[in-house]
């Protein structure tokens, strides 16, 4: 009996996933065009041919769909980090900096559309507000990690490691900004032409070599 159930319970589960995912994906495309304040719980439901009943079901209020927004977007880039870092083991800062600046672009275009890492968190209250906080410095630090690597071990030029973090993170950040699905780049052409672009910023020129 029991083994018959297991199938309809994880079949369930996975129908509630999905559905917190379509929401996630509508509710994020909604808060991108319009800002948190400007999108109401009546359009988010309304764009999944939804009740407003059923929204409730799913997320108490629009700021748990905000938290989820971003949570689920993190699982991404985390993930992502870790896996980089695995498979990069023992290769040189510049690879790792090359493969992570690749692989969390295509997190940024591909995971609802990358638009939950651009949106604006500090509308949550203080409790979501500094997990979120706490899991972006994660990956922050990871890439600090690698760019500092690279300072030490002299592939890149002097620089201070925080610094150029944040300036590679918000340029991936903005393209949630810009980035069509029918425009002239791929996922592909942004991820290599942003790696190109800052590793080979990060190296040494052959004079400072």
């Amino acid at each position: 009996m029991a083994r018959s159930a297991m199938p309809s319970a994880e079949r369930r589960e996975r129908k509630t996933r999905m559905k917190r995912e379509a929401i996630l994906r509508s509710a994020a495309a909604a808060f991108r065009r319009k800002g948190f304040h400007g999108t109401s719980m009546e359009e988010i439901s309304e764009a999944l041919l939804m009740t407003k009943g059923s929204l409730y079901y799913y997320f108490k209020d629009k700021e748990e769909i905000l938290y989820a927004c971003h949570d689920f977007s993190l699982d991404r880039v985390l993930e992502t980090t870790k896996r980089v870092m695995d498979e990069q083991k023992g290769a040189p800062a510049a690879e790792k900096l090359s493969a992570l600046i690749d692989a969390l672009v295509h997190v940024m275009i591909d995971d609802l559309q990358g638009s939950a890492l651009a949106l604006d968190f500090s509308v949550l209250g203080d409790e979501p507000l500094q997990k979120i906080i706490a899991r972006r410095d994660q990956f922050e630090r990871a890439m600090r990690a690698v760019v500092q690597e690279g300072v030490k071990t002299g592939q890149f030029r002097k620089t201070d490691p925080k610094l150029a973090s944040f300036a590679i993170l918000g340029a991936i950040n903005w393209i949630s900004k810009w980035y069509r699905p029918d425009g002239a780049f791929t996922a592909s052409d942004i991820a290599r032409m942003y790696a190109d672009l800052f590793v080979e910023g990060l190296k040494k020129s052959e004079r400072e070599a």
